[in-house]
């Protein structure tokens, strides 16, 4: 299937082939046909399948068969949980309306917001927004979400693991009741499907993979590393492999800031991307880490969230984390696009609980090794035990038989 059978005009198809793509991937084989027929979507897609396009395509075209009023209200909202993803979707928007006579524009926090209210006010079709932003701007009564047709929720798990639940209900409460409505969620919890169920209209369903499932060209490795000597083991890994752009992911903004601290002191150019960082340093992270010019971009999870890097080598769990979910997520940054990606997890003896949830998610037990040189102390036990389901087919885990691993050095 190409994507001239789904439907779209010659104008947006020039548009998709100036960006590289011939065929489209299974969530827009899947979405884009449903969202032109009007239906109301409730999709299951993670960053980095194409989902974007999934639903950008076809609103496009649904605007362009209308006629566009004079004063451009905001017909389109695409509303993301961070600035990261609200700035990615702007740009595939740009890119794909390169032909049409649409405009559009993106609104987040973090940065003046003067430019935005001027963008605004000369009138725009399609807004993409992260809640606080837009929620503050239509206090101000700079802008009106009264003639909106089409509301997308973008990574609607992580709106609600941010905390933005109430900012959703409020800002459903200003847009039109009789509307086209897309979710788009790597994850259908018992939360997401409640608030599907108050905002979608007999919803259509699709999928781009199994819910929870990782990667197929990802390969995963766990490694028992004692806290304290967390940071060694990594340098070691980079240093010794050659590595020469990796993701690693920690718990905390304070844990991301001393990591990168740590490497620079070892001659390694690391950056760290958190909510502590302003958006300029955030976007010049982001920047430098693609072009090559810094190694190591440390994030935490919200940070990271939406984010897309073409051929990602290396993510490294520097820290497992506290959900289950937020794992699949993480690895789910590499091993793209037909490409083969290594994911590393360092699991100290207080994250033994981490790992046996992501375990019990993925219905699989881990092989767990330990690098050499780095052997853990069985001796140091858990500061805290609860008992936790255990993982099919899984029983106790033996640290007796623990594999030692030397880092390849890339060529």
């Amino acid at each position: 299937m190409t994507f001239k059978d789904l439907g779209l005009s010659e104008k947006i198809l020039k548009a998709v082939e100036k960006k590289g793509y011939t065929v489209p991937t299974p969530i827009q084989e899947k979405s884009i046909p449903l969202v032109l027929k009007g239906k109301d979507l409730m999709a299951s897609a993670q960053t980095g399948t194409g989902k974007t396009a999934g639903f950008t395509l076809p609103i496009l075209e649904l605007l362009t068969k209308n006629e566009t009023p004079k004063n451009r209200p905001i017909r389109t909202l695409i509303l993301t949980p961070t600035r990261e993803l609200a700035a990615q979707v702007f740009e595939n928007v740009k890119e794909y309306s390169r032909n049409l006579d649409i405009r559009s524009t993106v609104i987040f926090g973090g940065v003046k917001a003067n430019p935005q209210i001027r963008q605004l006010r000369n009138g725009v079709d399609i807004l993409v927004a992260t809640p606080g932003r837009l929620l503050d701007l239509h206090n101000q009564k700079v802008l009106s979400l009264a003639k909106v047709e089409v509301f997308v929720l973008d990574e609607a798990d992580r709106m609600l693991d941010m905390g933005f639940s109430r900012d959703i209900n409020r800002i459903m409460e200003l847009i039109p009741a009789k509307r086209q409505t897309l979710l788009f969620s790597a994850t259908f919890s018992k939360e997401i499907r409640k608030l599907a169920n108050g905002i979608l209209s007999n919803p259509m369903s699709v999928e781009a993979e199994p819910e929870n499932s990782t990667a197929e060209m990802v390969v995963q490795k766990f490694y028992r590393v004692d806290q304290a000597r967390k940071t060694q083991a990594i340098i070691k890994l980079i240093s010794e492999g050659n590595w020469k752009q990796v993701l690693v992911f920690t718990r905390t903004k304070y844990g991301a800031n001393k990591l990168c601290k740590k490497m620079v002191q070892n001659k390694i150019s690391a950056a760290p991307i958190h909510g502590n960082r302003s958006q300029n340093q955030r976007i010049k992270a982001l920047k430098d880490f693609k072009d090559g010019k810094v190694r190591i971009l440390v994030a935490t999870d919200i940070a990271a969230r939406g984010l897309d890097i073409p051929l990602l080598p290396h993510v490294v769990n520097f820290e497992l984390p506290n959900q289950p979910e937020d794992y699949v997520h993480r690895i789910g940054r590499t091993g793209r696009a037909g490409a083969s990606g290594e994911a590393i997890s360092f699991v100290a003896v207080d994250e033994l609980e981490y790992l046996q949830s992501i375990e019990i998610l993925l219905n699989t037990q881990m092989d767990l090794g330990v690098i050499e040189g780095f052997e853990p102390d069985l001796s140091l036990k858990p500061k805290s035990k609860s008992k936790k389901r255990k993982p099919s087919g899984g029983g106790k885990r033996s640290f007796s038989s623990q594999k030692s691993y030397r880092p390849k050095r890339r060529r």
